[in-house]
């Protein structure tokens, strides 16, 4: 089988495992970063719900929704780095899109907030 006939075949779980390896990279990226981030007086945003955020969040981290996130757009600061969380990464990957189409310049997705508690 030539490599393009595999390509062909196999794509669905070539992808599948380039999704997983970049979904265990991400997180451990930022949290290296984050002795750094926290210099700079990063704004850690966690983006799951109300009720999912008093259950437990990373330290200093302030709680606005996904949903409610185009409308509380001026209590993020916009000179500091921004990192988002939520439960597995997936919203906040979101969010993330979302404000860097809002402008914002260094926006980082930490997946879980597990991820942020050192």
């Amino acid at each position: 089988m030539s490599f393009s006939e595999y390509l062909r075949h196999y794509w669905p779980v070539i992808l599948f495992f380039i999704w997983i390896a970049y979904k265990i990279w991400r997180p451990r990226r930022v949290k290296k970063l984050l002795p750094e981030l926290r210099k700079r007086n990063v704004a850690i945003i966690d983006v799951r719900t109300v009720a999912e955020f008093e259950r437990g969040h990373a330290p200093d981290s302030m709680n606005i929704p996904l949903q409610e996130l185009k409308n509380r757009l001026q209590e993020i600061p916009n000179d500091v780095p921004v990192i988002l969380c939520c439960a597995s990464g997936t919203r906040s990957a979101l969010a993330r899109r979302f404000l860097l189409g809002q402008g914002f310049k260094e926006v980082y997705n930490a997946g879980s907030f597990n991820n942020l508690i050192i």
